[in-house]
């Protein structure tokens, strides 16, 4: 059987994708393959004259292309609603919502509505985010959510009692926390979809041991070239990293709740595929507390 790849994509002219995070790594590989293909792609972003400059090389490569960037701070409730309200004024429909960006093992920070930097970043922002346009998923028919999550997901924990890190902070056992975050709300999500008779969808993936930008730590600014040198010799290109999202965000065989990652050995390399890990990792009692806790933190309430 033939591996998945992007050929197998079908021409996406006339659908509307935000990447979020979509500067780099694994985000900005994902979204010039949908811009390839057809679809109009906006790269949610905090720097946004970085993403012109990138926008602009890869227009000039590709000119029949349709590549916006927008301004989005995930660490920042009002800059969260303040994008949505936007691009929901200026758009009809959103058919692919790809929650990407992130911020991994960062020194102890806050995020500026007092959040621990990693669960209010890659967690609850996206979860704000997802509600504030999830009118505008909802009609648009056969839409998708997909979510990134990571094999640190595996030995994650939430810690409710302590998810500002105020009780104490190890930079990886939140990391992890906030990718089993990210898991729990996509499957989740899912649930409520399916019980609410909606054709959207929502799809987890992960891209095993990839190099991105995440090794900068949530500085923005680029990782460290001997770090990412040294890191090519464990890990898959961004590009080969992108492919679980490309193929969660575009596989028509997919119905929803699925968790897609690499097919290689422990699903840190190779080609995409369904993976079990979303089997043992998901648990209702703990979805549902994460949900109730997450719309009580961010003060916003989905609509299903």
């Amino acid at each position: 059987m033939i591996p998945w790849n992007t050929e197998q994509i079908e021409n996406l002219k006339g659908k509307e994708v935000i990447v979020t995070g979509g500067s780099s790594g694994i985000g900005l590989e994902a979204a010039k393959v949908l811009a390839v293909k057809g679809a109009a792609v906006t790269l949610a972003v905090r720097n946004v004259e970085k993403a012109k400059r990138i926008i602009e090389k890869f227009h000039s490569e590709n000119p029949d292309a349709v590549m916006t960037a927008m301004h989005l701070d995930l660490a920042d409730l009002k800059s969260v609603k303040h994008f949505a309200d936007q691009y929901r004024s200026n758009h009809d429909h959103l058919h692919i919502l790809i929650n990407n960006a992130g911020v991994m093992i960062p020194p102890y920070r806050k995020t500026k509505d007092g959040f621990e930097s990693q669960f209010g970043t890659n967690h609850l922002g996206h979860f704000a985010l997802t509600s504030h346009l999830l009118p505008l998923l909802l009609t648009t028919p056969l839409s998708r959510i997909i979510i990134t999550s990571s094999l640190a997901a595996r030995k994650g924990k939430i810690h409710f009692d302590n998810l500002d890190g105020s009780r104490g902070y190890n930079p990886m056992e939140f990391y992890r926390q906030s990718k089993l975050a990210n898991l729990l709300f996509a499957i989740e999500l899912q649930h409520r979809l399916g019980r609410a008779g909606k054709s959207t969808i929502s799809v987890a993936c992960h891209p095993g041991i990839s190099v991105s930008n995440l090794l900068s730590r949530g500085s923005g600014k680029e990782a460290n070239k001997v770090l990412k040198k040294m890191m090519r010799i464990v890990a898959q290109p961004a590009h080969k990293g992108a492919l679980p999202t490309l193929y969660a965000a575009t596989n028509t065989d997919l119905t929803g709740g699925e968790y897609i990652g690499p097919d290689g050995p422990g699903n840190r390399k190779g080609n995409p595929v369904q993976t079990s890990d979303a089997l043992k990792l998901f648990k209702t009692d703990l979805s549902e507390r994460l949900w109730q806790v997450s719309e009580t933190l961010t003060g916003v309430k989905f609509t299903i």
